[in-house]
């Protein structure tokens, strides 16, 4: 596929956004940014409500592809989630359907699989987890992003707009704590990966993990190789100062037990994990 020139970053004020909108530049792209939220130091970013669906429309008008961050990145209430990551994502993929804007890159979630069990021997994490596992979400944060998957899935084989969906890990410029030495996604390598997203040929729908190689990862990056990914970082090179800062993982804890950490035991209001 030709490298998109022009390319809507939805989210673009929020942590991954602004990785995004930082370096994907260095890749020959040229920006649209919007958010529901100011962009600092982006005059020219545009506010946009995912609720709205002229605005969302207006947004995507010319554009070649989408990267798609917008919405809640925690977990809320279910009201709260339905609103701007559930009905947001149908009214940016009707928009994209209607100007026809043949790729999107979706910011899926590792929460989408969040309650499938986290090997708990050494050897058994040695057998990474496949792409295919069955959605077992932690959360309706978790939630949303099984339905973000299946809605491009359905407009890929329906309408023929193509999504790369990335299960994204733990994109922070540190890991920061013990369970993202297993689930990191640099910020470099987040924009390696979303590179080729955008530019690898007749992906359909595609759904991959997205973290770096990490030493003690344990999620199979096949796919996201087979689009052009090759990760440069590691993890590994945080490890002695973030386990001695926070200690190792703890046997019967959330973090120790499932994919998806703390987000197993997190409540619509109050509690919002660090971890991601």
């Amino acid at each position: 596929m030709p490298t998109p020139h022009r390319v809507l970053l939805t989210g673009a004020a929020g942590g991954v956004g602004t990785f995004l909108r930082e370096s994907l530049p260095g890749y020959g792209y040229s920006l649209r940014l919007s958010d529901i939220a100011p962009v600092p130091g982006a005059p020219e970013a545009l506010a946009v409500d995912l609720q709205d669906r002229d605005a969302v429309r207006e947004a995507v008008r010319g554009v070649d592809a989408v990267v798609h961050l917008g919405g809640l990145s925690l977990e809320n209430t279910f009201d709260r989630i339905l609103a701007a990551n559930i009905e947001g994502a149908y009214n940016l993929y009707e928009a994209v359907r209607e100007e026809g804007v043949g790729r999107v890159v979706l910011a899926s979630s590792n929460h989408a699989i969040g309650f499938t069990p986290r090997p708990e021997h050494p050897e058994d994490r040695k057998q990474d987890l496949p792409i295919e596992t069955p959605f077992r979400p932690d959360t309706f944060y978790g939630l949303s992003k099984c339905f973000g998957e299946s809605l491009a899935s359905l407009y890929a084989d329906k309408y023929g707009v193509e999504t790369v969906s990335i299960r994204i890990g733990s994109c922070f410029a540190v890991p920061a704590n013990t369970r993202m030495l297993e689930t990191w996604l640099s910020p470099a390598d987040c924009a390696r990966l979303v590179h080729a997203a955008l530019t690898a040929p007749d992906v359909g729908h595609t759904v991959v993990f997205g973290t770096s190689a990490n030493t003690r990862g344990w999620w199979d990056l096949a796919p996201a190789r087979a689009l052009g990914y090759e990760p440069q970082d590691d993890s590994e090179a945080f490890a002695e100062s973030v386990v001695a800062e926070h200690g190792p993982l703890v046997p019967g804890t959330p973090e120790y037990r499932y994919l998806g950490g703390a987000f197993t035991t997190v409540q619509p209001e109050g509690f919002r994990p660090v971890s991601s």
